[in-house]
């Protein structure tokens, strides 16, 4: 490393030390973000509020209660008189969910004619499904158990004629956690890398001392790479972490090599530094480098599969998700961490992720050098 080089490199630390704001956003803003969409970010929904009318009063009735009480999926919030409090509870927003009892509830079990109504607030999709999946469980379990009582008491004996067997691979508990928290990583990567280096050479141009870089021996190459550097060290830093948090705290696995995680992290770098570059060009001030950044990073986190499933998105959004370098890299870093894959699982992806670095970072530094010159 020459010295011009390392004089930029060296002179870009001591500006980021100098300046508590950019410090707070490296290294304090991708922990908090991890702690809040660890923890908020999540479809594991528990503790529904269940307001229950039970019109039977029965030791039927109750073990029905006490099925739904047993499942951590809803918490019995209410026990109304009548259908017309029930209502008012759920219109109010107290209870997610109701369950009406009939009176006849005992008789119609021995009968095997039995049924519930289950009323469920749709006004959150996602825990309206939920509730939904658990209550359609739940009765089922219930009425598996009160058949088999029956059949125990006749002495008869009844196998089911298909049984289904499940295993979940690699999140035996399905936790969201393990699939927010990587993506989290790719988000920090790209916010971090793309908004400091569009601000960091904006700035220079802003207290005029980029005209006093031009005229120096530095080159242009020296002078992108001075500024982009320091950054990529810290977004590195900040990839690492991430992780060690992850890991520790959320109980992230790693099975994959942490020099491969590394290696294509670095990679993934290539474009977030490059859209920074090329917003640097674009504008003339920090706040409108910010704004270019943040047109092209909302896209890129609602369209990457960061938190809706790109097989869930209209065609023609998922055709435009393949122009969009954290769309690879959230499929690669999930895989490594949690499935403990090689190179060879995810070499598409890897091509496709250095790909558009290269093309990426090479437009912006050949706009950077004629904005130079």
């Amino acid at each position: 490393m020459n010295s011009r080089l390392s004089s930029i490199i060296r002179k870009e630390f001591i500006q980021i030390l100098r300046d508590k704001r950019t410090l707070v956003l490296i290294l304090v803003i991708p922990v908090m973000q991890l702690f809040l969409l660890g923890y908020s970010t999540t479809n594991d929904v528990r503790n529904v509020a269940l307001a229950v009318v039970d019109q039977s009063l029965s030791s039927e009735s109750r073990q029905l209660v006490d099925a739904f009480r047993a499942a951590d999926y809803f918490e019995i919030s209410h026990s109304p008189a009548s259908e017309d409090v029930l209502g008012e509870l759920i219109d109010s927003g107290q209870a997610k969910a109701g369950m009406i009892i009939p009176p006849t509830y005992a008789q119609d079990v021995a009968n095997g004619t039995a049924q519930v109504a289950f009323i469920i607030d749709g006004s959150d999709p996602t825990i309206a499904a939920t509730s939904l999946s658990a209550a359609q469980l739940i009765g089922q379990n219930a009425a598996t158990k009160i058949l088999m009582a029956k059949i125990n008491r006749t002495g008869g004996q009844i196998l089911p004629p298909v049984e289904i067997r499940t295993t979940v691979w690699y999140n035996p508990d399905m936790v969201s956690a393990y699939f927010m928290i990587p993506g989290v990583i790719g988000m920090i990567l790209f916010a971090i890398t793309a908004i400091l280096t569009a601000t960091a050479v904006v700035r220079e141009r802003e207290r005029g001392t980029i005209e006093q870089l031009i005229v120096t021996p530095i080159r242009p190459w020296e002078l992108v790479l001075g500024k982009i550097l320091p950054y990529t060290i810290l977004a590195l830093f900040d990839t690492l972490e991430v992780l060690f948090i992850g890991h520790v705290w959320f109980h992230i696995p790693i099975r994959s090599s942490l020099i491969l995680i590394v290696g294509i992290s670095s990679i993934f770098l290539l474009s977030g530094l490059g859209i920074g570059l090329f917003a640097s060009t674009i504008a003339n001030t920090q706040q409108e480098a910010m704004l270019t950044v943040w047109m092209t990073l909302l896209p890129s986190i609602f369209l990457s599969g960061f938190f809706f499933p790109i097989e869930a998105m209209p065609g023609f959004l998922q055709l435009i998700s393949y122009a969009i370098p954290l769309r690879y890299y959230l499929s690669i870093i999930r895989v490594l961490l949690l499935k403990g894959v090689g190179l060879s699982a995810i070499t598409m992806d890897v091509i496709a992720l250095t790909l558009f670095g290269i093309f990426i970072m090479g437009a912006a530094s050949l706009r950077f050098r004629k904005r130079l010159d």
